[in-house]
């Protein structure tokens, strides 16, 4: 990586920032970091777009609910010219205008449309209340009531009756009928009436169903109160003519008006349609326009003014392999703006460390994805994601070793795979992108697991005997023509002098002590594979240690580590490996115990293998073993005082000799004895002659370090030492017992299939007949369902995090410091990504 200085001339920036967010090869430094948002030079123009961009989305809005289907924007659009902001500006204002306008009429014409409803449900209504009360005594006895109540408030006559009608909500009728009667004190009659069918909201668009009301009174004062309580109800009230004939003219009136605006509110619905059909088909495209102008303008907003104030300054990130890539850029944007002097890029020096930048591709993003959020890697370190790419599919898979399963996940990932074009176009919910990102991942891991299956010879938790076994019974006993229910058969017994030649003899499936045998196998794999990985990463420091040119890593980690894995674990791996050579049916009861031979490595304890009565299973395995263990423990323990005291013993020497040879690299050896012991440091890789010949001299005195690191007293280097040494030796017993959990989880899910399938399949498949091919199907689809979701989802979740786990803790921990920052191009395709997920959450 190299910073780089860019001089872009003020006609062709927002070109040239274009074709860079085209390529996506740099990453732009902030220059204005104290620089107030709304003060910087292009605010207008990010505030321009950000206007642009509330008009598309209104847009968009209406144009969902119409249910318009809008036209995808295919290929990558280029980024609009300066000049095309205007124009897009005056389309956009003109659409919105137009559209609010539309809508503005069309409420109007609905609000006149549900009064005009109402009013003539209204008179419908009421005018089958008055008919009724004529032919039904109990409302005119209510009538009467109310009159005579007036006579008796004073009046000499009999008062008349008023009344109000309305239409009011159906579920506030209740409610509104019980306050007219305690506020009115039972001298009001209420009829109602419901509305059947639904009337359409103006303001929302939702049906709503209500109910025609009519209420009699007497009185101006039991008016006023009536008026409040409709007003406070959301009840509206319509004039109702009194007498019928009136009524039946405002109806017929009222109809005539209810056809005049069913034929302008089609008509201006048709209009809407017709504005929005046309939006559809470009508003993809322009939300890609809109959001380019807007991120180049952002970038603009990074740079800074030279004192002529006729060209900007920028300063970013990029790989030196990408320089020419960029230079043919910087070019084309000069030409394309017409501008006679093209912009200009120069290598800066700096000692800032580097952003970490690890390509990619759509097959190993997913594995570098999963190492990045272990921690970015510091710069130019070992990167374990190519490594991740092989070693995590085949964890994962010994753990879920089963080839039906691993086929199913692979079919699954293929059709991914095959469908991405349009599965990514198509998008979906979080956890459906979360298995669409990971495609090639599930794939490598759906093959991985045939290829485990194969192996265990496990498929649906049924071996499969293609070969025929290689194991034959002993001879039957007398004249009797069956074997007894429980056959021992002696390895010897095989059918030839081979083994079974693809994975397990498919016998095993049937034989009392299965679980036994595949205890002892896949444990024993389990810790083969374990530290032979934890033996990889600790190699993979060594690459680190030569890269960053720092010798006395070497000596004081590298060595006395490797020293301590291979005394230990590679010696009980070697005997593992011995064991399984060495004994055979002839003497397996003298098999040792690998477990019980280290524990005695460790408390020197050797029994009389001369002596009488000593167990041949307890007697060396091999000539010179008790001098080859010694040697072996005798060499692990002197790793513990070499890790621990070696490196703070250097560094000190190198303080005094710092002291001896002047004050005037007092600094110097300062940084470079202090560098030594800091394992979190990271590379100051720099650019420029200068900065390399001055990283040169630093790193041939053992370190690399910031010129502003005061150095560490040697209490703190001590301590610091110490806890490396108790974590790697500690670490590496704990995590090799860490790594048989490839053994556990791969025996629980071959028993959880098995348990499957016998208590489903075996037990469900009992009938015959007719009800029997019933039962068939569902039982298949009991068992099916189970399947993907027991044993593939949860499951398969499982084992994926045990697997991460082995990576980020037992691997990646030997080696990998993680404490770089990413390299974060300025790229038109992730920030709409970006921009999608966002609008999506």
């Amino acid at each position: 990586m190299q910073l780089s200085q860019l001089f872009l001339q003020s006609e062709s920036a927002y070109n040239t920032v274009a074709e860079l967010g085209e390529l996506g090869l740099v990453q732009f430094r902030d220059l204005n970091p104290d620089v107030n948002a709304f003060q910087r030079k292009f605010i207008n123009e990010v505030r321009r777009c950000d206007e642009m961009q509330r008009k598309l989305r209104y847009l968009e809005k209406e144009i969902k609910k119409d249910n318009i289907p809008m036209l995808e924007t295919g290929d990558n659009l280029e980024a609009p010219q300066q000049r095309e902001m205007i124009d897009l500006e005056a389309t956009f204002e003109k659409l919105e205008s137009e559209l609010k306008e539309v809508n503005s009429n069309a409420e109007v014409l609905k609000k006149s449309y549900l009064e005009l409803s109402e009013l003539r449900h209204i008179l419908k209504k009421t005018q089958q209340f008055f008919d009724e009360m004529q032919d039904s005594a109990i409302a005119d006895d209510s009538i009467q009531l109310l009159c005579e109540e007036g006579m008796r408030a004073g009046g000499q006559t009999q008062m008349r009756l008023a009344f109000v009608a309305g239409v009011i909500l159906r579920e506030r009728l209740p409610a509104f009928e019980r306050m007219l009667w305690r506020v009115c004190r039972g001298n009001v009659f209420l009829r109602q009436a419901e509305i059947e069918a639904a009337l359409e909201d103006p303001h929302t668009g939702d049906n709503v169903y209500k109910s025609v009301f009519i209420i009699f009174f007497q009185g101006e004062q039991l008016r006023s109160r009536v008026k409040k309580i409709c007003e406070g109800f959301r009840a509206s009230l319509y004039p109702c003519p009194e007498t019928p004939p009136e009524r039946r003219e405002m109806l017929g009136g009222v109809i005539s008006r209810i056809e005049d605006l069913n034929t302008v509110l089609t008509q201006t619905n048709d209009h809407r349609h017709r504005v929005l059909v046309a939006a559809a088909k470009n508003i993809k495209s322009w939300f890609v326009k809109v959001h380019k102008m807007k991120a180049i303008y952002h970038a603009l907003n990074m740079c800074n003014l030279d004192v002529t104030q006729k060209c900007l300054i920028a300063e970013c990130w990029c790989a030196t392999d990408d320089v020419q890539r960029i230079q043919v850029a910087l070019q084309s944007a000069a030409a394309r703006s017409g501008s006679n002097v093209p912009s200009i890029m120069n290598r800066m020096e700096t000692k800032e460390t580097p952003p970490t930048y690890n390509r990619t591709n759509k097959v190993t993003s997913s594995f570098q994805g999963i190492v990045n959020a272990y921690g970015i890697a510091s710069y130019r370190e070992v990167n374990p994601a190519p490594y991740t790419i092989i070693t995590f599919p085949f964890l994962f898979a010994v753990m879920f070793g089963d080839a039906g399963h691993g086929l199913i996940m692979s079919l699954f990932a293929l059709w991914m795979v095959l469908k991405e074009r349009n599965l990514a176009q198509a998008g979906g919910s979080e956890i459906w992108l979360t298995f669409f990102n990971g495609r090639y991942m599930i794939l490598f891991m759906g093959a991985f697991s045939i290829y485990t299956g194969i192996i265990y010879n496990d498929v649906f938790s049924k071996a499969v005997n293609i070969f025929g076994t290689s194991w034959k019974p002993p001879p039957l006993p007398g004249n009797t023509t069956f074997y007894p229910e429980s056959v021992t058969l002696p390895p010897k017994l095989t059918f030839s002098n081979s083994p079974y030649p693809l994975g397990m003899d498919p016998i095993w499936q049937i034989s009392q002590n299965k679980i036994l045998f595949f205890n002892s196998f896949k444990m024993k794999l389990s810790v083969i594979l374990g530290i032979s990985q934890m033996g990889f990463g600790v190699a993979l420091s060594l690459v680190n240690h030569k890269f960053f040119n720092t010798p006395i890593d070497i000596l004081t980690e590298f060595v006395p580590r490797v020293i301590w894995l291979v005394a230990i674990f590679g010696y009980m791996v070697l005997m593992i490996f011995y064991k399984w050579i060495a004994y055979y049916w002839a003497n397996s009861g003298c098999a040792p115990s690998i477990l019980i031979m280290l524990i005695n490595m460790f408390l020197y304890k050797y029994p009389d293998a001369n002596a009488e009565g000593t167990p041949c299973h307890l007697k060396p395995i091999y000539y010179g073993q008790k001098l080859v263990q010694t040697v072996l423990l005798l060499a692990a323990i002197v790793c513990i005082p070499w890790m621990l005291l070696l490196k703070p013993y250097i560094i000190m020497k190198q303080r005094k000799q710092q002291t001896l040879v002047g004050p005037s690299t007092n600094a110097s050896y300062n940084q470079a004895a202090s560098n030594n012991y800091d394992d979190d440091s990271t590379d100051l890789q720099a650019s420029g002659d200068v900065v390399v010949n001055i990283e040169h001299s630093q790193r041939s005195m053992g370190g690399h370090q910031d010129e502003e690191d005061e150095g560490h007293s040697m209490m703190d280097i001590f301590i610091h030492q110490s806890i490396h040494t108790i974590e790697y030796c500690l670490g590496s017993i704990s995590h090799t017992a860490s790594y048989l959990r490839l053994w556990a989880l791969s025996l629980a899910h071959a028993q959880l299939s098995e348990v499957l399938w016998s208590m489903v399949m075996r037990k469900g498949l009992t009938s015959s007949g007719v009800f029997g091919g019933i039962a068939m199907y569902i039982v298949f689809a009991f068992w099916a369902v189970l399947t993907v979701a027991v044993l593939l989802l949860m499951e398969g979740l499982s084992a994926f995090l045990h697997a991460l786990r082995l990576h980020w803790v037992e691997f990646q921990s030997k080696f990998y410091k993680g404490e770089g920052h990413l390299f974060l191009p300025f790229s038109f395709d992730s920030t709409l990504q970006a921009e999608h997920t966002q609008a999506v959450e």
